[in-house]
């Protein structure tokens, strides 16, 4: 192909699938236990030591992508002669995509014949992965650069994300909840509901108490949100409580026919600041919501 496709560790897919499919990912870095490491898709962390390190009591801290990881990365393919596309986890979350924009800017005087996309997907964990999913599938079935931009300009805003954490802690710690709010929520058993909005920010959408209820509450706010009974993918990712993220995917395909369900964990970058225990449902339907 006279392009290339990369993503970064933002889109939790896992590492077998960037080999199997020629795909370059680059890392953000997380610090736990004094140690920073980069995401590599859990082939050197693995995600359930992660997350028993969280539930010990570790707290991490993530740190984007910086200008010169781009330019190192990027280079090659341009002095190869191939474009780039590259689907970025979401600039609301993380500086990564500005990054990206500030490194391909200064290439692009280098490499005035060579484009570089850098499309923010203001997408986050298998939302974003289910779009480089996609993509993949049109390049490999010898889609353009053009083609494929046009889909994903399209597809991106009707990713719905839908998402129940366990503990309301860490949400207060990324300042999406007060202090109290956490606390008294967690004492009471209350699962708070998140999604993420059109500018690719998390919200809190709702509270549901009990485990069960919050999953089964994923299912009801995806019946809001499809535009059709068919879906040929549809994404659930988990930190480290694959039966529940299991259980949301039957649902979902008993309640819709499904072609493909693809299950993973959530990332060391992203789980860092939902915790153990999160569970999120993802797919392409109607506009998300505002």
């Amino acid at each position: 192909m006279s392009y290339v496709l990369l993503t970064d560790s933002g889109a939790d897919l896992p590492y077998r699938y960037y080999e199997e499919h020629s795909i370059e990912f680059l890392r953000i870095r997380v610090t736990i236990n004094g140690q920073t490491r980069e995401d590599d898709a859990g082939k050197s962390l693995d995600y359930a030591d992660f997350y028993r390190m969280m539930r010990g009591g570790m707290m991490p801290t993530t740190s984007m992508i910086n200008p010169e990881d781009y330019t190192r990365v990027f280079t090659p393919h341009l002095e190869a002669g191939r474009d780039i596309l590259y689907i970025a986890f979401s600039s609301a979350l993380s500086g990564s995509c500005g990054s990206a924009r500030m490194a391909a800017q200064e290439l692009s005087a280098r490499y005035p014949d060579r484009r570089i996309e850098v499309f923010d997907s203001l997408c986050a964990s298998l939302g974003q992965g289910l779009l480089v999913d996609y993509v993949r599938r049109m390049r490999d079935d010898g889609a353009s650069l053009d083609e494929i931009l046009t889909w994903v300009r399209d597809a991106a805003p009707r990713t719905s994300h839908f998402v129940t954490v366990s503990d309301l802690m860490h949400l207060h710690r990324g300042g999406r909840v007060s202090r109290t709010s956490a606390m008294v929520g967690t004492l009471i058993g209350i699962k708070p509901m998140i999604y993420l909005n059109p500018e690719g920010k998390l919200i809190v959408c709702g509270r549901k108490r009990g485990r069960r209820a919050a999953l089964e509450e994923l299912l009801r706010y995806m019946e809001q949100y499809v535009d059709s009974e068919e879906f040929d993918t549809i994404a659930v990712s988990h930190s480290d409580c694959e039966q529940d993220a299991k259980q949301v995917a039957d649902m979902v395909c008993r309640r819709f026919k499904v072609g493909q369900v693809i299950i993973n964990y959530i990332g060391s970058v992203i789980g860092a600041h939902t915790g153990p225990g999160t569970v999120a449902l993802f797919f392409v339907g109607k506009l998300r919501m505002a």
